[in-house]
């Protein structure tokens, strides 16, 4: 059973600077579950099984573009939130949950921008589409 398991792993395929951002997830997802848990907030809690989620489908090489927009979407959405519902009771842990989702969004964006660019090399320079 744990060669299927292996085998389903796509990591080979896996850019340096995509390793920094899975990392960067599952710093912000772990300390999502953790303030879930210590301020009793079950949604704070689940938006960070959503990211350790996200790196499952990540890892087996589930549409990988298409995680990089729904990634930088969560992620984003959550900044404003943090701000509105701490409404004052900033730490210190939430601020560096929020550098750590800046940070992840750039790279995100990035990574996305990569992928676009290596799937489709020569329609941005040449301006010209593809006819089917």
């Amino acid at each position: 059973m744990s060669q299927d398991t292996q085998s389903s792993l796509e990591t080979g395929s896996i850019p340096t600077l995509a390793w920094v951002a899975l990392g960067l997830v599952v710093v912000t997802g772990v300390l999502h579950i953790y303030a879930g848990v210590v301020e009793g907030r079950i949604p704070v809690a689940l938006a960070g099984v959503g990211f350790l989620g996200a790196i499952a489908l990540y890892l087996v090489d589930y549409r990988r573009p298409l995680l990089y927009l729904v990634g930088i979407v969560y992620t984003v959405v959550q900044i404003p939130l943090w701000y509105v519902v701490k409404a004052g009771e900033y730490t210190t842990l939430g601020y560096v949950d929020k550098l750590v989702q800046v940070v992840l969004v750039a790279l995100l964006v990035y990574l996305y921008w990569q992928t676009r660019t290596a799937a489709d090399p020569g329609s941005e320079t040449s301006g010209t589409k593809p006819t089917g």
